[in-house]
Parts: C-alpha cells; structure tokens; sequence
C-alpha cells in the first residue's frame, strides 16, 4: 500500500507525513466553526451542516490522497460559504435547497472540465488580472461579512454602512482575536485560527456573553435535515445560471491557483511550473463539490493553508489521508462547534479575507486597461454584495475599457461572450 505514495522517491517518511497532516488540518480546521454558523444564516440545520462539512473535507482530502497522490486538503471553501448565505439566499432570496442545487451543478460542470482537455483553456481565456481581482474581491467581501458578524460595523440608510458600537464586549473580543491572529501567523505559529477562535469563545462562554456548549463531545448530529435536499430544477432556472457561473469561476481560479502554489512549495512541478497530474486532483476536487452539495454544504475546494503541511514535510497523499481522518474525528465535537458565537469566528473570517485580498498586488497597475477593470470586479463584490455581479461588472469594464482604448485586439471570444452575457442580465433584471 505504502508503495502506491512513493515516499521514497519524493523524499519523505510514514512519520514526517503523519505529522504534517495534523500541521495542516489545525491550520484549516477553523471551517469546522465557521461554515456551519455561516450557512445556519441560510436557515439549514447547523447540526446537519457540521457533519455534512466534516464529512465533505474528509471524502475530498481521502481522494485527493488516494488517487491524486497529492498533500493537499480540501473542505468547503471561504467566499463562496458566504456568497451562499448572503447573497444567493439571504438578499436574493432563494431557498437553500435551489442554492445547493447550483453548487451541485458547478461541481459536475467542474468535472467536466476537469476530464476534458478545455480547462486550460477556459482559465487560459480569462485575462489574469480578472483571476487576481476576484479572488481579491471575495477577500473584500469577506471581511465585510466579518466586520458586520463582529458589530465593528452596522447599517446606515445615509451612509449605506457605519461604524458600529466598539464598546460592546463582542466587538472588542473579535478585534483582539483578529490582532491575536495576524500576531501568531506572522510568528508562523501552526493552527493560530483556530486557537483564537476558542480562546475567544471560550472568553464568551465564561463570561456569559454566550450560551456554554452543554458538553465537549456527543453522538453525531443528524445529517437528515440537509442530505439530498437539494433542488437541481430549480438551479437549472434561466435565472439562477449565473449563481452556478459564479461558483464554477471562482472554484475554477481558486482550485488551479491553489493546487499550483502548494504543489510548488512541495517541489512537485516541472521545471515549466507545471502539475504533472494536475486532472486527477481537479477530478477530486469537483467530485468532492458534488458529494458535499449532496450531503448538505457548499463549495469543497482545496485549502491553500495545505502549504503549512508541506513546509511541515508532507510530500505525498497520506498527509491529505490524515487530514481527512481527522475531519471525521471531530464529527463528535459538534457540542464545542455549533456554540461558537459570531464574534469568535469573525476574527477568522476577516483574516482569510485579508489573505486573499492579497492577490491584488498581482494586477499590472501600470496598465490602467488591466488594473481598473479589476478594481471594478474587486471593489464591486463587496459594494453589490454579490460575487457574480462583481465578475459581470468587471468583465464588462473590461471589454469597454479595451476597445475605448484600442486594444480590442487583446481581448478574446470567451471574455467578450461572457461580458455580453452579465450586460443582458443585468438589462434584463
């Protein structure tokens, strides 16, 4: 079995990857307490969706280590959890069931992509400051959605949003736990996430600022009230393709980006940068999108902070196989999880923001047809509270921008087909 891993030829040990699957699941284990608080604001079962969570980044990671060979781990995925809840369902007010549906039919149209020779072609087709400029943008949108979870900001019928009361104990707690993070990761201190994320909610707990978890550890919630209750006819709806537009892009940047830079950090690519087997771990990818759709969360995708195991050793697929072990370990911990307050998990949710929001200073900010486009996509998402009417709007710019400035010829079908797409949309609706 161990010959499968190849951990001689990749340089490495049965212990060196036991220890750097743990150093990657306590970097990434802190979507055990926020996704099901966050999708709890769709209305579905916070119970149902922690196991159905668990369950999601355990099958993903397994196959990713199993038949991608890979030291990547995979969970549902920041941004798109969000964009779920808030968006999808909260302001445009859909049931989650047709929400899960379009989830469902981004991951087959993922896999799809995946087995056939068209993905780099799709990624290839989008200009590379649009990549950079949503994967920005959902970082804005994030740390919106953190400030408002926190208190640190409140609506306003005058000035859209304001400052919101900083003397309130959660507020404060959450900026102490969002310094505290910053901090510790700067000091490359392994699992700090999800260390403040308890600590602060722990500070609640004893302090009466939030109801205690009544116990540790118990049997495993019940996975009914979300599994197979997703509605595919509904997603298929002319109105909500876009929502499944939106999730297939965005997994699509992210997934590609993200297998990249770890495989990288892991001496796992050509001497071209390239992934040799790269479609196995995408096939493993949007597989675990549809099982988690199915059992009741939104986009799995893999996790960038798979790099700490890596620099912790890990090297082939049984650090992704430990990970995936340990996700279904803490399926008996949801007393501890679902009792996480707001405040605990905003500090996360800003964090991850801010890291994302990073890929900004990517964007060719001397070429202004290239870098205001993508200020539009990024600042769009979080003003619109919507990720895909960030890409519509940022493409569309885009194509403007390129042909008012006589650079049409740089511009390709794909780009150009999508933009006219988002402006009847949005002329339309």
């Amino acid at each position: 079995m161990l010959k499968h891993f190849e951990l001689e030829r990749r340089g490495s040990s049965l212990r060196q990857e036991v220890v750097a699957g743990f150093t990657t699941f306590l970097t990434m284990a802190y979507i055990i307490f926020v996704n099901p608080q966050i999708l709890a604001g769709a209305g579905m079962d916070a119970g149902a969706v922690l196991v159905a969570t668990c369950l999601a980044a355990a099958f993903g990671s397994a196959v990713m280590g199993l038949y991608a060979n890979f030291p990547v781990a995979l969970a549902p995925g920041m941004g798109l959890n969000a964009y779920f809840a808030a968006v999808v369902v909260g302001t445009m007010g859909l049931p989650w069931q047709a929400a899960l549906g379009a989830v469902f039919c981004s991951g087959a149209l993922m896999l799809l992509l995946s087995v056939l020779p068209v993905r780099e072609w799709v990624v290839n087709a989008i200009p590379r400051s649009q990549k950079y400029a949503i994967a920005a943008g959902i970082g804005f949108f994030l740390f919106v959605i953190g400030l408002r979870g926190a208190g640190i900001v409140a609506g306003s019928d005058a000035t859209l949003v304001t400052l919101g009361n900083l003397t309130e104990w959660p507020a404060l707690l959450a900026v102490a736990g969002f310094v505290a993070i910053v901090a510790m990761e700067h000091l490359e201190q392994p699992g700090s996430v999800l260390l403040c994320i308890v600590v602060v909610a722990g500070i609640g707990w004893f302090s009466g600022l939030s109801p205690a978890p009544e116990s540790l550890v118990a049997a495993p919630p019940s996975l009914a009230p979300t599994a197979f209750e997703l509605d595919i006819a509904a997603a298929l709806e002319a109105g909500l393709l876009t929502i499944v537009f939106a999730f297939l892009m965005v997994d699509l940047f992210d997934t590609s980006g993200t297998l990249v830079a770890v495989l990288n950090e892991a001496e796992l690519t050509d001497g071209a940068g390239r992934v040799p087997g790269l479609r196995r771990a995408l096939v493993a990818d949007s597989s675990a999108t549809i099982v988690g759709s199915l059992l009741g969360t939104s986009t799995t995708t893999s996790y960038i902070e798979s790099a700490a195991g890596v620099r912790a050793g890990g090297r082939t697929g049984i650090t992704a196989l430990v990970a995936a072990g340990l996700f279904l370990v803490s399926i008996g911990f949801a007393p501890l999880a679902t009792a996480v307050p707001a405040f605990a998990t905003a500090p996360a949710i800003m964090f991850v923001g801010c890291v994302m929001a990073r890929a900004m200073r990517r964007v060719e900010w001397e070429d202004l047809t290239e870098s205001v486009p993508a200020i539009v996509t990024a600042l769009a998402m979080p003003f619109t509270y919507s990720i895909a009417t960030g890409i519509g709007l940022g493409f569309i710019a885009h194509v403007l921008i390129k042909v008012a400035g006589g650079r049409r010829r740089e511009l390709n079908a794909a780009v150009i087909v999508v933009a006219a797409a988002f402006a009847l949309r949005f002329a339309v609706t």
